[in-house]
């Protein structure tokens, strides 16, 4: 009876409870990770206009910087540029300037804009008899003057080449029929070949400054002189100056 009993007690004991093992950590969320960028997409660092507003006859600069980039243009006007430099331009009206970059990864582009006023225009000028075409020009077109060994168009240089365009207007109108000489001349420093190069760039400078103001391109015709024709002889600065000049004269 007591080995019943005894064995009874045993069967009754509550089973131990068996361990189980952790649940597995959960696995880290899924992360996306944006693509680099395409290799060599061009990218416009800087394309501002300095000053962004000028008066018409004034100039503004351009400045730009690129990289990545197998070709860079501006336009209007400029065409194909380097990666990074800068421009003076002088539109004749208000001008958005438009850089597009390519690269072997795209393309990318910028626009600054230059806004143009106009100054007052003068009192209109009484009539007068009209005189032949030679002697308009060599009276109401003056020289544009340029710093030595240059033909960067300065400060006088521009102020004078805006009335010199309000004259060729005029006088263009009155002579459809006749065209503008540029002259470039440089004073007696350096070879005759150097100055004939030199006298050409700066014929080219003013009537590419003219043409921005709104004179035809194909009613202005350039050609170097060099230093064969100054205006004075004597060895000093005053001298040379004078020389160092676009002049204009009658053309057919």
């Amino acid at each position: 009876m007591s080995v019943f009993l005894v064995m009874f007690a045993a069967g009754c004991k509550k089973k131990a409870p068996v361990a189980t093992a952790p649940p597995p950590p959960a696995p880290p969320p899924a992360t996306t990770t944006a693509p680099p960028p395409a290799a060599g997409f061009p990218v416009v660092a800087q394309f501002t206009a300095d000053p962004s507003s000028i008066e018409r006859g004034q100039s503004a600069t351009l400045r730009w910087s690129v990289t990545d980039a197998t070709s860079v243009t501006i336009e209007p006007g400029l065409g194909t540029v380097q990666s990074n430099g800068t421009r003076q331009v002088f539109p004749s009206n208000t001008t958005s300037y438009r850089l597009t970059a390519s690269g072997p990864g795209g393309n990318a582009s910028a626009s600054a804009t230059v806004n143009v006023t106009f100054p007052t225009a003068p009192p209109p000028k009484p009539p007068a008899d009209r005189k032949p075409f030679t002697t308009r020009v060599e009276t109401e077109v003056t020289d544009a003057y340029f710093d030595y060994d240059s033909s960067d168009i300065r400060e006088d240089a521009r102020s004078a080449l805006t009335r010199n365009a309000d004259s060729l207007k005029a006088i263009l109108r009155d002579f459809p029929g006749n065209s503008i000489v540029v002259e470039g001349h440089c004073d007696e420093r350096g070879s005759a070949e150097y100055n004939l190069g030199l006298g050409d760039r700066r014929a080219t400078a003013a009537k590419e400054f003219l043409i921005q103001l709104g004179i035809p391109g194909d009613r202005l015709k350039t050609i170097s002189y060099g230093k064969e024709r100054p205006q004075c002889n004597d060895a000093n600065e005053g001298c040379w100056q004078k020389n160092r000049r676009a002049h204009f004269g009658a053309g057919q």
